[in-house]
């Protein structure tokens, strides 16, 4: 997959989450195999009128690259000057979002509202290409409403438009979250565009991952959800498409150590109290599956400084330490 100067083959990337693919995050999983990562999705209205969050949003870093940054809007002339925003922090391409499913995007005739006027969406991709020196691609969903799939259009009207390339979350914006992704649109779309076609939604494995590829024909993955608190499911995934052996469960010191880095990380990028309150979202992910984790993770979400969060990770690692060499003394 060729996406302007940036080529992968059969890439694994990091989906655009909003309040999750801060700067912090991205360099973490790019460290563990995210062939190319996405920012947050970033308001076009902030990014014109200067809005602080939304300048932060677009900080990029030379040692994450690959790297996207994702724009949404409705309206043509500021999401023009949103584009040539963002252009100016240097990223690798510039993604639009027309599958943001949630009320308050839509309501603004973003996001994934533009399903409805499939016309007006080809309009602003090709608004956007035109204005912007960088590759330009979009991400969108199957349709509005399960009775109202248009994505084998709209995936030909964005490739006109001038898109280098599309990714579809297999879902309709009425689905959100809920019900199964449904991946058999992926190699119709194929059928009709040359552009690259990236397949994102319910893929939370390597198995998932090498699933997606063979049933697909998808020129890349994109991981969403499943990399919250589990960045290491980039590597893990390439490693079982490389060798068709499904890696080793990450050791519980690592998951550790590297969550303590994500949170040093999030804390010499903004302001402590900021850093350590909205760092909490990613302890579930972290010691997901470790025994007797509800204690420390009950302990860490009420700690307010790194060093004592530290101190009660680092302990917790040695308790697990100790489980682990009781069952094997055991042989368990």
């Amino acid at each position: 997959m060729k996406i302007g100067h940036v080529e992968v083959d059969k890439g694994i990337l990091l989906a655009p989450m909003e309040d999750v693919t801060n700067l912090p995050f991205r360099l973490i999983c790019h460290r563990y195999g995210a062939d190319i990562v996405y920012t947050e999705f970033v308001s076009s209205d902030g990014l014109v009128r200067d809005a602080r969050r939304s300048i932060e949003k677009i900080k990029l870093a030379e040692e994450e690259r690959p790297v996207a940054i994702q724009i949404f809007g409705g309206e043509e002339d500021i999401m023009v000057g949103a584009a040539l925003r963002a252009e100016e922090s240097n990223p690798d391409f510039i993604d639009i979002n027309f599958g943001c499913w949630v009320k308050n995007v839509v309501v603004r005739n973003a996001g994934a509202a533009l399903l409805k006027d499939p016309e007006k969406m080809a309009s602003l991709t090709a608004s956007i290409v035109k204005a912007v020196k960088k590759p330009v691609t979009v991400k969108t969903r199957l349709g509005w409403a399960k009775d109202s799939i248009v994505i084998v259009e709209v995936a030909q009207m964005i490739e006109d438009a001038g898109a280098a390339a599309l990714t579809v979350h297999c879902r309709t914006r009425d689905m959100g979250h809920d019900g199964d992704a449904d991946w058999s649109w992926i190699p119709k779309i194929k059928k009709v565009v040359n552009i690259p076609v990236i397949v994102n939604g319910d893929i939370k494995t390597p198995e998932d991952v090498k699933r997606a590829f063979d049933e697909t024909g998808a020129d890349a993955v994109m991981i969403g959800r499943a990399a919250i608190g589990h960045p290491f499911l980039f590597k893990r995934a390439r490693q079982y498409m490389n060798t068709g052996i499904i890696p080793p469960p990450i050791h519980h010191r690592e998951r550790i150590e590297v969550c303590l880095e994500h949170l040093q990380l999030e804390i010499d990028n903004k302001p402590l109290k900021r850093a350590v309150h909205e760092f909490r979202k990613h302890y579930g992910g972290y010691l997901k599956g470790l025994p007797n984790n509800s204690l420390a993770r009950q302990d860490v979400v009420r700690m307010e400084e790194f060093a004592d969060i530290s101190h009660r990770l680092l302990d917790f690692s040695v308790e697990l330490d100790t489980i682990e060499h009781n069952s094997i003394l055991l042989g368990t």
